[in-house]
This record gives C-alpha cells, sequence and structure tokens, in this order.
C-alpha cells in the first residue's frame, strides 16, 4: 500500500513538474522493488525532463525489460521518443502501449497527434473515431473526428459527423462563437466537395447563429463567383464595401464578379506570379469594355466613399494600366 501510494505520488509530482520530488518518490520505490518496470520507466520520464536524456532511455529500456506488458511504460518509452522528434518509432510505442490498454484515453490522444504528424490520416481517423465512441458526450471528440475525416479526404463523412453531433447537441440559446465557427466550417468543407448550391442555402439558413458577420459575408461572395452568378455577386459586393472599404478581399471579389472571373482563379494566377495578395486588376491586361465595367463601377463607388484611400489607389492602379 505504502508502495502503491508512492507510485501515484511520482506520477503526481510528474504532472505537477515536482521533477525533483518525483525522483525522491521513485528512489523510495526502488529500493524495496528494484526491478519495477513502471517505476523505473517514470524515473526515466522525469530525468528527461531535467535534461538527462541518456539515462531517461536507459531507464526506459530497463523497464521494459522487467515488464514488457505494461501500457506505462510504452507509454514512456514513446514520450521519449516524442520528445527526440522520432515520430514514427513513438507511434509503435503507442500501439504497443494499446495493445495492453486498449481504451487508455491518454494513449489515444497521444497517438492521434502523432499520426497526423507522420501524416497517417487513415490511421488518425480510426483513432478518433475511437475516442469518440469511448466518450460520446465531448464535444472535442465530435469535432476532432469530423477534422480527422476533412483533411484524409472523407469530407461528407465530415459533413455527417458534424450534422450528427448539431441534432444530438442542439444550441436553443444565444449564438456562441464556438457553434457559429463549426457552422462556418461546415460551410467551407460543402464548397471543398462542390457542393455550391447546398453551401449556399445552409449559409442564408444559418445566418442568425453566426457571429462573424464579415466571415458569412466572404463566404457567400465566394460562393456567388463559384457558381458563376456574377451579376448577384457584383451587386453583393458593391453593397459589401460599406463594411470596408479597405477590404482588399472585398476589392477582389468585386473585380472577380465584373471580370466573371472565380476568386481561385484568381489567386492561383497570382500565385504563379508571386503576387498573392494583389487584386485582379494588378496582374490582368484590361479589356476596353472590362476597364469601362469597372471604372463605371468605381467612380460609383468612390461617389459613396470619397475619402476611401484604397479605391483612389485601385482606380489610379487600373487606369495607369490602362494606358
Amino acid at each position: 500500500k505504502k508502495e502503491s501510494d508512492a507510485f501515484k505520488s511520482i506520477i503526481k509530482a510528474y504532472e505537477g513538474k515536482s521533477y525533483k520530488k518525483g525522483l525522491r518518490f521513485a528512489d523510495q520505490v526502488l529500493k524495496r522493488f528494484p526491478e519495477h518496470g513502471e517505476t523505473l520507466a517514470m524515473k526515466g520520464l522525469i530525468l528527461s525532463c531535467m535534461g538527462e536524456k541518456e539515462e531517461a532511455h536507459d531507464l526506459a529500456k530497463k523497464g521494459l525489460r522487467f515488464d514488457l506488458s505494461s501500457h506505462v511504460c510504452w507509454h514512456v518509452f514513446g514520450l521519449l521518443h516524442r520528445s527526440d522528434r522520432n515520430y514514427t518509432e513513438a507511434v509503435k510505442c503507442y500501439l504497443n502501449a494499446l495493445r495492453n490498454e486498449p481504451d487508455n484515453m491518454q494513449i489515444l490522444k497521444d497517438l492521434a497527434n502523432l499520426q497526423v504528424q507522420i501524416r497517417d490520416l487513415k490511421g488518425n481517423v480510426e483513432t478518433r473515431l475511437k475516442l469518440l465512441k469511448l466518450k460520446s458526450n465531448v464535444k472535442q471528440h465530435w469535432m476532432s473526428y469530423a477534422v480527422a475525416c476533412d483533411i484524409a479526404g472523407n469530407k461528407d463523412i465530415a459533413i455527417d459527423v458534424i450534422n450528427a453531433f448539431l441534432k444530438s447537441n442542439p444550441n436553443n440559446g444565444s449564438p456562441n462563437y464556438e457553434d457559429s465557427e463549426l457552422l462556418l466550417y461546415q460551410v467551407r468543407i460543402l464548397k471543398e466537395c462542390e457542393r455550391y448550391e447546398e453551401a449556399l442555402q445552409f449559409l442564408e439558413q444559418i445566418k442568425p447563429k453566426v457571429l462573424d458577420f464579415v466571415a458569412w459575408e466572404e463566404e457567400k461572395g465566394a460562393l456567388l463567383l463559384k457558381m458563376g452568378r456574377f451579376a448577384e455577386a457584383k451587386e453583393f459586393y458593391r453593397k459589401f464595401l460599406a463594411q470596408g472599404t479597405e477590404n482588399y478581399r472585398t476589392h477582389k471579389g468585386l473585380q472577380c464578379a465584373v471580370l466573371e472571373m472565380s476568386y481561385e482563379i484568381s489567386d492561383q494566377i497570382s500565385q504563379s506570379k508571386e503576387m498573392k495578395s494583389r487584386l485582379p486588376t494588378d496582374i490582368f491586361v484590361l479589356e476596353p469594355e472590362n476597364f469601362d465595367a469597372l471604372n463605371e463601377i468605381y467612380q460609383s463607388v468612390l461617389e459613396d466613399f470619397p475619402h476611401s484611400k484604397a479605391i483612389k489607389r485601385i482606380i489610379l492602379g487600373f487606369s495607369c494600366g490602362d494606358d
């Protein structure tokens, strides 16, 4: 009982970063049980935090030899490899630990984080799903599983996961930032799946629940451009300028609408020319009809916002380019 309490004290001291105290507790256990694998491993982990990397690895290996079936020993060995940025070996250790303790939440979380690090996206999906099944009442597990599916290319599943979470956890109170961002994230996934009409309908539906109004407006404008609804997009961005004439993303959207191109095409070209932040009028040579259309709308905007330096700068830019 005394040694058991001392081992618990080792873990508590490690978690509280009281490393010297943790070493005293470890030595207390090892004095009576020198071959106690988990204590040897924990002592190694504490020494690693104190900069004694070589001795730490030796103790962790020694602990494994004495207790090869201990999930604690394998977990500690994985943590040591992780601290050395040897992520592949760390994942192997975590998997060995889970063979002996398959439902250990902390090991599963550590494994999932490293699976992303080594780009094992399929394995990350499986691990996140297991965490969700173990504790489905934790919002973080739902979101982590949705993101895992998203980055693994299973975007339809990611959407289904978010929908399932929202149905099982309805927010009937006032809107909050977390749920607002989650809803916008779902719109972005729908857009990446090229489900533009569905994304636009969903965006209109969630408008009262979204707190980041600028992000909502940007998503709507991008969707209108994606769908080729350039006339609507032009009117939309024209009104959106009232939110701030210095936002060049709004100007880029407006120019894309007038030139009838998608936001992404403009970005791709500007990136290829190392001009990521530039406007379409900075990249393309304007045809006379495009110049006239842009000049007309910007002169109209200038009448509404005569003190806007950004608008004056943009007009000067494409006017000089045209000359």
